[in-house]
């Protein structure tokens, strides 16, 4: 039988589609969790090791200067990012958390289901299984910026000179995505907190602060 995930309550995750505005809303993330005293790590996915950062590079096939030019099958993106996931958690979030820390990490296994399962068109039920048996450990609370496609492309257009192989789907891919996130999102509510990300960056950041704060109080009450 595969091991149960843990849910831990100093582990924060930021999820949505291209062009969201993650970055303003994991300051905003920072600045509350430290107004109250804690000790933050900020960390993203696919990334957050220099192992698991080369393992990025491979996965969005951004960097110019040594393109690879076979095509990446769909299985072998999945397991790369797993590969990425579980020297992420075992090396920075684990480590973070047992002394005491709160995690925030810029994509997590939420982003797998929605990427490599909707968008790709992987069987949820192996994603689940590997979550189980290479990760064990979910953030207690998921922010996910919602968007609408065509006003986060609209965003990001323009923003990288080398476009990586994720910013360079169609529109139908990003549809099947923002799909994937809100059906996780209504699945589990309690979890995931649904942030609309169309309003201007500011209306977003407050938005992220006033559910931290919430969360925050819930856990250390």
């Amino acid at each position: 039988m595969s091991p149960a995930l843990l849910q831990h309550p100093h582990f924060i995750s930021l999820e949505g589609g291209e062009g969201a505005g993650k970055s303003t809303a994991i300051s905003a993330i920072r600045d509350c969790l430290q107004a109250h005293g804690h000790e933050v790590v900020l960390t993203r996915e696919p990334g957050g090791t220099p192992l698991a950062e080369r393992i990025r590079e491979m996965v969005l096939n951004h960097t110019p200067s040594l393109p690879v030019t076979e095509p990446l099958a769909a299985e072998a993106e999945l397991l790369l990012v797993f590969a990425a996931r579980a020297q992420h958690v075992r090396e920075v979030i684990r480590p973070a958390l047992q002394r005491g820390a709160f995690v925030v990490s810029d994509r997590f296994t939420d982003s797998s289901y929605a990427y490599q399962g909707e968008g790709r068109g992987l069987d949820p039920a192996w994603i689940a299984d590997l979550e189980r048996r290479v990760v064990g450990l979910q953030p207690g609370l998921t922010l996910l910026l919602d968007l609408d496609v065509g006003i986060g492309r609209a965003r990001t257009t323009g923003r990288d000179l080398w476009p990586d192989r994720i910013e360079s789907e169609h529109d139908d891919f990003f549809q099947r995505v923002r799909a994937g996130f809100r059906a996780r999102a209504q699945a589990q509510p309690e979890r995931i907190k649904v942030i609309d990300a169309n309003q201007p960056p500011m209306g977003v950041a407050a938005e992220v602060a006033r559910a931290v704060a919430v969360f925050i109080g819930d856990t250390e009450a």
